[in-house]
């Protein structure tokens, strides 16, 4: 294919070039199509197609915004009606004068949806992090703060790792020291909670909010969550009276408000909703409606009134295993991560926390080559009851910690820090079942689990 050819046609393939090229129709013409699929025209520009995307279509942008891919066919008619120009979108470089009433907040950019905005000559989506861009994409920041902006990373969420946590914490700490007045870090919100755990135990004596903030939708969509979410999450970032890590996203399915949840009690229980996350075990501690933050209990910390230093771990562990417990799972799985010198793990458990009779020999195993062994519930909701029942009180003899009620990938985390930062057995197993920083609850709250599967209106609750 000619250079000329690429160009005309950015991303589409030898059998999508063909029909296109029948009608006059290249990337950036505006046209009208029709389909025996689609008998009802659709009207949008043309836009480059992703390479690794399949042969056979077409991808417009629709009026009202929405990127739509339409297939083609002998059936196929297309009629053009202009050549646009490529689209670019352009920001200000204007340089933002500080307002001296406002917040001075730092913002960690580390990938994800929330950080990226769409590049319509590639049709890729790319960072958007200088300040300039963001204020231009969401003008209403500069009525909350004055925003600095870093970029530590630039991953999908699914390719975050330890040491990178190490390396935000140390990041987080200098910046607080050097007197910002909150933190937000934006974040992919796959491994969100992931993050918002580790950092609750990386970061010692936190003055400020350092709040992790995802979108669920990208920034070029009409119902992209994005631009709330970094305005609920400046606004505790810079004005809540709070000194933890906490996460800021939707609360509801009506785009009105957000809640804030603690970094060690929240997980995204939606893969694509955009009111995903939920406080489990436990209730947000606040939301945030119209820029204004109301707090719902008083378990929390608060802004110090000295002036002390934050400090981030020195190290932490990544040979950390997470294992699931499942019906005839195999205690090779638990020998490999032996085998492989991996420094501790943790199981999520059935039930009350359980795992098969046939995997305990290798438990043992874990426990006398003095690999902390940790246990959690795979129910999400609810403790450890390793008492109950007489596999329960087996592991403990063996040496199986009970993890009470921390969720699986907050044990994962914190594990993380404790082989990374102790290495005495006794220690070890102490910090493990102390509660840190809000992952293990005394109990939990009378109306938190109540979820009624969407039958509200079915149920008499005067019976």
């Amino acid at each position: 294919m000619s250079n000329s050819t690429k160009n005309e046609f950015e991303g589409y393939k030898p059998q999508s070039i063909k029909i296109l090229k029948k009608f006059g129709a290249k990337t950036w013409s505006k046209i009208r199509i029709k389909t025996k699929s689609n008998t009802i025209p659709s009207e949008g520009i043309i836009l480059p197609r992703n390479q690794f995307a399949p042969d056979g279509f077409v991808e417009i942008k629709l009026k009202n915004g929405y990127n739509i891919g339409i297939p083609l066919d002998s059936t196929t008619e297309i009629e053009v009606l202009s050549q646009e120009p490529k689209m670019e979108v352009k920001f200000d470089p204007t340089k933002i004068s500080k307002n001296k009433k406002l917040p001075n907040i730092a913002l960690l950019g580390t990938g994800g949806t929330i950080s990226s905005r769409l590049d319509y000559v590639t049709g890729a989506v790319i960072p958007a992090f200088e300040p300039s861009e963001l204020y231009t994409a969401v003008p209403e920041l500069a009525n909350v703060c004055n925003l600095e902006t870093d970029v530590v990373f630039k991953i999908f969420s699914e390719n975050m790792k330890p040491k990178y946590w190490l390396k935000l914490a140390k990041n987080i700490a200098k910046k607080v020291n050097a007197g910002v007045d909150g933190i937000m870090i934006a974040h992919g919100t796959d491994t969100l909670a992931y993050s918002s755990a580790a950092l609750s135990f990386l970061l010692s004596d936190l003055k400020v909010p350092v709040v992790l903030v995802g979108s669920q939708r990208s920034s070029d969509r009409p119902s992209s969550d994005a631009a709330m979410n970094l305005l609920n999450a400046a606004t505790v970032a810079g004005n809540a009276d709070l000194a933890e890590v906490v996460v800021s996203m939707l609360g509801s399915s009506a785009h009105d408000y957000g809640l804030i949840h603690r970094g060690t009690r929240v997980r995204k229980m939606h893969s694509s909703t955009r009111h995903a996350f939920r406080s489990i075990d436990s209730s947000p501690l606040g939301m945030v409606r119209d820029g204004e933050i109301k707090f719902f209990t008083e378990d929390i910390k608060r802004r110090p009134n000295n002036d002390i230093e934050t400090t981030a771990a020195k190290n932490i562990e990544e040979k950390i295993g997470l294992i699931y417990g499942y019906p005839g799972i195999s205690c090779e799985l638990i020998d490999f991560y032996v085998d492989k010198g991996y420094k501790g793990l943790v199981l999520a458990g059935t039930g009350l926390g359980h795992f098969p009779n046939d995997t305990f020999n290798s438990l043992k195993r874990a426990v006398d080559e003095e690999i902390p062994v940790v246990m959690t519930v795979q129910t999400i909701w609810g403790y450890t009851g390793m008492d109950v029942y007489e596999p329960g009180r087996k592991m403990q003899a063996i040496g199986v910690i009970p993890g009470q009620n921390m969720i699986p990938e907050v044990a994962f985390a914190k594990l993380s820090w404790i082989l990374g930062n102790y290495d005495n057995p006794v220690e070890i197993k102490k910090l493990i079942t102390t509660d840190i920083a809000g992952e293990i609850t005394a109990r939990e709250p009378m109306n938190g689990y109540q979820i009624l599967q969407g039958v509200e209106d079915q149920i008499n609750f005067l019976k």
